[in-house]
Parts: structure tokens; C-alpha cells; sequence
């Protein structure tokens, strides 16, 4: 680590002392890592450091290493930077502080609260209904909180599968009617009334978990921006929720997620109008990524009987 930043965060942190710990992770096709730093002669005994470092011949585990592609990875790190610098959320919808963010040239720097110090030291692969519930109430709250807000220096439409973002990976596509009907899914998502900022990346591996797992906090900003609520829930659901119990658990999931929403919003919204547009929005939502994934990893295993049916009833909705 460069002595800049270690003054940096010896500053920052009052610590006299510091040293590397743990790697955490390897940043996304090669774009840096993100440790834990054990400090000395301070309140806090570590922090967390995403350190993103612009490789000069980025690789992606999926062979999609464009020039364009290059560039929406920057732009993430870009906006997950003024993420944490101008945005701020509550305890309902916990995400670690920033104590400190630099950039010199081809590097980026956030130093981050130890959200394990602070209680969400657990992590899950696999989640049973209450940590699942944990996840949606903190997505119903982050929603509410944000709801009508600009996404003022994020991405004007969140989530990394945006179709606009994505051209190379629609034209991919081998299903010519979904294909054709991108355009239209993306549009009937952009201009639903009710808007909000989406965490754009909400899956389980984002969430981390207290103890007893009846609370979270979540991490990874990168693709937040504005739009629908039900990006969020639908890409949360789609990575904890198995293909056979799809159709058994997704109604109550979705009906507690309005519920927590309900107690969150602000008195004055049409709750029962902003409730009827998302549940609307459900289907056109998951259809929008799983549209992504067919042209991204045609044999991912997100795609499946249940993806495929809501596809199917959406493209009956856009042919009436």
C-alpha cells in the first residue's frame, strides 16, 4: 500500500499504527481488492479498504472484456465513491460509514467501517425465511427512504444489467421474441410513477448478517441508482430463493416486503397505488434480467422454469 494512503488512513482513524490483514476479495475481473486493515493507538481496531487499481489488460471470467465494458466498471467505482461520500442512510437499512475516499489517477481508495466490528460479522450462501425477511425489510426501508429522490451523481437508471449498458449482451440474445421486446420491457421499467434508488447488486453475497440473522447490513454500491423497487427484490429473491420453491414462497416473500414498505413510507405517498405499480412491475423486472442473462451466460442457473414463465407471461401482456 502506497504511504499516502496508509498516512491517509493512520489520519483519518487517529490510529498510530496499521497492518494489512485478511484479503476479503479480489475486485471483479482483476480491478483491485478489498482488505481488512488492523489498526494500533485508536477506537477502532480495523477498517475495511476497497482498493480499486485500473489493470492495464482487465480479463472477465465470462470473456466479456470490452472496451465498453472497461468503462462501466469505472464509472461504477466513480459513483460508488460519491455514493458514500454525498449519500447516507438509517439504522432500518444499515450500510458501513465511509471514513475516508481519494483517487490518484488510475487508483481509487474508500476506507470503510468493519462491519463485523459493528455486529454484522455473519455471512450466508444459504438463508432461511427469517434472514431472508431481514433482506427484504431492509430493501423495503432502503426503498421508502429514497423514494422520489434524484439519483443526483449515481447511475441515472441503476443495476448492472441496465439494457442501455448492456447492447453486446442483448445482441447475444438467441430468443428473438424476447429480444425484440427488450426495448419496450426497459421503457415500461423506466417510466413507472413511482421511483426510488435501487442498490443495484442486492444479492445474498452483499448482505451481511448479525448473529442471530434478524438483521443486516448491506455492502457493494456500485450500480446504485434510480428506478423500480422491484429490481431490487426480484434479484434478491432470484439468488437465495431455489428454482423449486420458486412458486411456493416468492407470493408470501413479496407480500412481507410490501408489508415492511408500508410501515416505511412517508404518510403522504399513495401506499395502495405505489404498491399496485411495483407488484405490476414484478414480472417485467424479472424478465429484464433474465433478458441479461441469456445473452451474458446463456447457462447460468438462474435461468430456469420460473424465469421462464414469467417471461412468458409478460411477452402475453406486450402482445395484448
Amino acid at each position: 500500500m502506497k504511504p499516502e494512503y496508509q498516512d491517509l488512513i493512520l489520519q483519518t482513524c487517529g490510529a498510530s499504527s496499521l497492518r494489512v490483514g485478511a484479503k476479503i476479495q479480489t475486485l471483479w475481473s482483476g480491478y483491485g481488492e478489498i482488505v481488512r486493515l488492523h489498526l494500533e493507538g485508536c477506537e477502532r481496531p480495523s477498517v475495511v479498504v476497497k482498493h480499486v487499481k485500473l489493470p492495464e489488460d482487465a480479463g472477465h471470467p465470462s470473456g466479456w472484456n470490452t472496451d465498453r465494458s472497461h468503462r462501466r466498471k469505472v464509472r461504477s467505482y466513480q459513483v460508488e465513491t460519491r455514493w458514500y461520500q454525498n449519500y447516507s442512510t438509517d439504522g432500518s437499512c444499515r450500510i458501513p460509514a465511509c471514513l475516508a475516499a481519494c483517487s490518484h489517477g488510475d487508483e481509487m481508495l474508500l476506507v470503510l467501517e468493519d462491519l463485523d466490528v459493528a455486529g454484522y460479522g455473519q455471512r450466508r450462501t444459504s438463508v432461511k425465511d427469517r434472514e431472508t425477511k431481514a433482506c427484504l425489510s431492509w430493501l423495503a426501508h432502503f426503498h421508502a427512504l429514497f423514494l422520489g429522490v434524484a439519483p443526483d451523481g449515481l447511475w441515472p437508471v441503476g443495476t448492472y444489467w441496465h439494457l442501455e449498458t448492456r447492447p453486446d449482451e442483448l445482441e447475444a440474445v438467441d430468443d428473438a421474441e424476447l429480444k425484440a421486446a427488450a426495448g419496450d420491457i426497459d421503457k415500461i421499467l423506466g417510466e413507472c410513477r413511482f421511483k426510488t434508488v435501487v442498490h443495484g447488486d442486492a444479492k445474498l453475497a452483499n448482505f451481511c448478517f448479525s448473529r442471530d440473522g434478524r438483521h443486516v447490513a448491506a455492502v457493494d454500491f456500485q450500480y446504485v441508482g434510480g428506478g423500480c423497487g422491484m429490481k431490487d427484490v426480484v434479484y434478491f429473491l432470484g439468488s437465495c430463493v431455489e428454482e423449486k420453491e420458486c412458486e411456493r414462497k416468492v407470493p408470501a416473500l413479496l407480500d412481507y416486503y410490501f408489508s415492511e414498505l408500508k410501515l416505511s413510507v412517508a404518510k403522504d405517498v399513495d401506499f395502495e397505488a405505489l404498491e399496485g405499480e411495483w407488484r405490476e412491475m414484478f414480472a417485467y423486472a424479472w424478465t429484464d434480467f433474465h433478458r441479461f442473462l441469456l445473452g451474458w451466460m446463456p447457462g447460468h442457473w438462474k435461468i430456469n422454469r420460473y424465469s421462464k414463465q414469467l417471461t412468458e407471461e409478460v411477452l402475453r401482456k406486450l402482445k395484448r
